[in-house]
């Protein structure tokens, strides 16, 4: 018998593309882009849209590695925001104008001199309600974003590919982001493992059969990584000269500098138009340089490294085109953006046009390979 090993590309059944994993940063830009687009607005309409995007793109790209498989946490624990948000209004109200409808009356509960400004309880508006509402689907959006760019890329990648000055902050960045998936796949093998011995209890009774494991599981992982990461030498950088090391933090202070001073420029309508976006240059070209510099310090190599194609490009720009033209429509079209209460939220052919580049990753953007992807073929 001789192995027979097929050469040609893995393609997916629903696209025909390649199966690859796209570079992490792409999907970090592309996330963070409809993150950004989703706090320039508080319609309702087009929040859900964006979410329904992000929801797609998860579906449609998505491998099935643990971290891949972790989305929908994000979704139930974006309901819960919601929910709480409206609850809280409900309880805190006092932010109601005369006049306001009422949507229904609670007993109001008097509260201390000390607490003066904030009311427990009373009539619930429906003012109240919407603007709770809107204010959780706004936190609940950013938070779905951030949850889609974990459940796409790949931790690991995203850690290979930080700059070499930013490395030890990149792996604290890398593995706080990664923690809720790790949990979740956590849940997921507890699971898994109750119901092959036979426990079929729910609710509390099985909570303490759950928070245990889960726990002792991310322990392990952790003190795995820690132990991997101090075997390969992690932390360990290469002599540099003290002239060098006082070059690299003089470029770092010019550049915050620069940096600070331009974002209070930008910030200041009264400040002279030189201090904004002339200093942010300024600021971000010497910020540029010191991280090159204080990267030659850092020695390390990268295993076939993913390189930026057509796709990234694309994904990326797509949620960039989603921030920037909602950002442009916050000061053109200000009631679709930010709709009065009460009344229904109105919509706009421009701004559904915009959030809807955002889907673009559906249609250019790689498949992750799966697990029987791997496999190389079969014995003849």
């Amino acid at each position: 018998m001789t192995s027979v090993v097929d050469s040609t590309p893995v393609r997916s059944p629903a696209t025909g593309r390649p199966r690859r994993e796209l570079h992490p940063g792409a999907w970090w830009l592309w996330a963070l882009g409809l993150a950004a687009g989703a706090s320039f607005t508080l319609n309702p309409f087009l929040l859900v849209i964006i979410v329904a995007i992000a929801a797609l793109v998860v579906a449609a790209c998505r491998g099935d590695a643990p971290w891949a498989l972790s989305f929908r946490y994000y979704l139930y624990f974006g309901l819960l925001i919601v929910v709480m948000r409206v609850v809280f209004r409900v309880l805190l109200g006092g932010g109601s104008a005369p006049g306001d409808p009422v949507l229904f009356g609670l007993p109001e509960i008097p509260l201390p001199e000390v607490a003066r400004g904030i009311q427990l309880l009373g009539d619930v508006t429906v003012n109240e309600v919407l603007l709770g509402l809107y204010d959780g689907m706004l936190l609940a959006t950013l938070i779905i974003c951030i949850g889609a760019a974990n459940s796409l890329a790949n931790p690991k990648k995203l850690l290979a590919a930080a700059p070499s000055a930013l490395y030890e902050v990149g792996a604290a960045l890398v593995v706080a982001v990664s923690v809720f998936p790790q949990l979740a796949e956590s849940v997921r093998r507890v699971n898994r493992a109750r119901k092959l011995r036979g426990d079929a209890s729910r609710g509390t009774g099985a909570m303490h059969r759950i928070v245990i494991p889960v726990l002792e599981d991310a322990l392990d992982r952790s003190m795995t990584l820690a132990a991997g990461m101090d075997a390969r030498g992690y932390g360990r950088s290469g002599t540099v000269a003290p002239r060098d090391r006082f070059a690299t933090g003089v470029l770092m202070l010019v550049g915050l500098f620069g940096l600070s001073v331009g974002t209070y420029g930008y910030l200041d309508g009264t400040a002279p138009r030189f201090l904004s976006y002339p200093m942010l240059a300024v600021g971000l070209v010497f910020a540029v340089l010191a991280l090159r510099s204080a990267g030659r310090r850092v020695h390390r190599t990268r295993y076939r490294p993913i390189a930026w194609q057509a796709a990234e490009y694309l994904t990326a720009a797509s949620g960039l085109a989603v921030a920037i033209g909602l950002k442009a429509l916050s000061t053109q079209q200000i009631p679709v953006i930010y709709p009065d209460v009460p009344g229904w939220p109105p919509l706009s052919v421009l701004s559904l046009a915009v959030v809807a580049i955002g889907i673009l990753p559906v249609f250019v953007a790689p498949q992750a390979p799966v697990a029987h992807d791997q496999v190389g073929g079969d014995d003849a």
